[in-house]
């Protein structure tokens, strides 16, 4: 059952990336193209970490009542029709309707961060980094050839009469509604729901699917008591920390990057000619389009060997392993800015960060709160890392106004470091507990 759980979840996390690929790799874009300014460029990535956010725990109050499938099917029609509405918002010219359409994919992006979660309600302690790595690395191909969809999808939006940053979405489109088709169909026996049967000694469960302990600890929702929850454990805490900093410092950088490769190789968009924008475009899109597609590849090609590592080594090391990658990383792309090369070294090394960063960390949270709350501090998690993601993305854009794209970098650089130091510390303590345990013994 855990295996054709996974296989489906990563078969869904694969056709739904395409979505999330097209909007990271074009979304700024057509945000100054929409809006005329480049202070708006961070605002489609923005407006999707947030949808991201406010949408989490309410997608996991949505699982804990009806299970996984009900949730994650929900979160990817809604993201069908945020693709839907970009089309639209090309077509019209709109920058509400993009920035209404970008809230949207973001319900998406809470869904294909909830499947990571539903791939260890039945793993084994043991094999829970694997069983979750495998699900977030699904999404590489879908991820990774979303941005390479710019040119094909211009070539579609022109034989439907779109405009060319419009087809890409097309595909979207298709890839979202397939990925909710098949968890609809294939997501059978729910993973939680089945989970939470076998804790109960395989007793007919109540009306909505969960346990008797699941309903208390369901009466007790929101983001107060889920925190609490965080608090009442250390390392929940640490976890929780690892994954907000890792997953802000990504968006900021990440979300900035299309626009400095064109700043870089064109200068200011909006000062162009709409007609000569587009025309002027073309090339500087397949850099942005393959610099993006590693950086995700960055982000979800090595995640089984970080599932790996996390199982074998600890879940600290890997955090730190995580941290540390983003340290580099922003130093790299900061430094060398000047250069397309190196920005696209740097923002790969970024998205090996995040990996590491986010599976680990996902990992030690979802093991270090009772069972009862697992499912709420999930949902937590995932709004508090779409809060950073929006508050890192939202203000990037400002960053680089006022100290360029190598003060951001250098900003990303001093939160990462933070973190990493707070892990070191949390990891030295483990191991002196441990010699003093084993001298005890002795």
């Amino acid at each position: 059952m855990q295996r054709r759980t996974v296989w489906v979840l990563s078969t869904a996390q694969l056709l739904s990336g395409v979505g999330s690929g097209a909007s990271l790799s074009v979304g700024s874009l057509l945000a100054v193209q929409l809006s005329g300014s480049n202070a708006w460029a961070g605002s489609v990535t923005t407006t999707m970490t947030l949808g991201a956010a406010a949408a989490a725990l309410p997608l996991a109050g949505l699982a804990g009542r009806r299970g996984r499938r009900a949730s994650l099917v929900t979160g990817l029609l809604a993201a069908m029709t945020g693709a839907l509405l970009v089309i639209v918002s090309t077509v019209t010219g709109s920058f509400p309707v993009l920035l209404l359409a970008a809230a949207l994919l973001g319900l998406g992006t809470a869904a294909n961060l909830q499947a990571r979660f539903a791939a260890v309600d039945l793993a084994e302690p043991e094999r829970r980094g694997r069983a979750l790595a495998i699900v977030v690395w699904a999404v590489t191909i879908g991820a990774v050839a979303g941005p390479n969809l710019i040119r094909p999808g211009a070539l579609v939006g022109e034989a439907l009469g779109l405009p060319a940053l419009a087809g890409p979405f097309v595909f979207s489109t298709a890839g979202l509604a397939l990925a909710a088709l098949l968890l609809l169909i294939g997501l059978r026996p729910d993973p939680l729901l089945l989970a939470a049967r076998l804790r109960s000694g395989g007793q007919r469960l109540p009306a909505g699917g969960a346990d008797r302990g699941t309903s208390q600890a369901r009466r007790r929702h929101g983001l107060r008591h889920g925190l609490r929850a965080i608090r009442a454990s250390p390392r929940a805490g640490l976890a929780l920390l690892a994954v907000i900093a890792a997953h802000g410092c990504m968006a900021a950088v990440m979300s900035m990057t299309p626009l400095h490769l064109q700043l870089l190789t064109e200068g200011p968009l909006a000062d162009m000619p709409a007609g000569h924008a587009h025309a002027a475009s073309t090339d500087v899109l397949v850099l942005i389009g393959f610099t993006i597609s590693l950086h995700i590849a960055g982000m979800y090609a090595l995640s089984p060997v970080m599932g790996w590592l996390t199982d074998k080594t600890g879940r600290l090391p890997v955090i730190l392993l995580g941290h540390g990658l983003i340290l580099l990383a922003v130093v790299v792309a900061g430094f060398g800015q000047a250069q397309p090369a190196l920005v696209t070294v740097g923002l790969v090394l970024l998205g090996l960060g995040w990996s590491a960063a986010t599976i680990a960390g996902s990992t030690l949270l979802a093991e270090s709160v009772g069972t009862d709350d697992r499912v709420l501090v999930q949902g937590v998690s995932d709004t508090m890392m779409g809060v950073a993601g929006a508050v890192g993305a939202g203000f990037s854009g400002l960053v680089m106004s006022g100290v360029g794209y190598q003060g951001l970098n250098l900003a990303a650089a001093a939160v990462a470091s933070v973190v990493f130091v707070v892990a070191l510390l949390a990891a030295v303590r483990d191991r002196s507990l441990a010699t003093s345990e084993l001298a005890v013994r002795d």
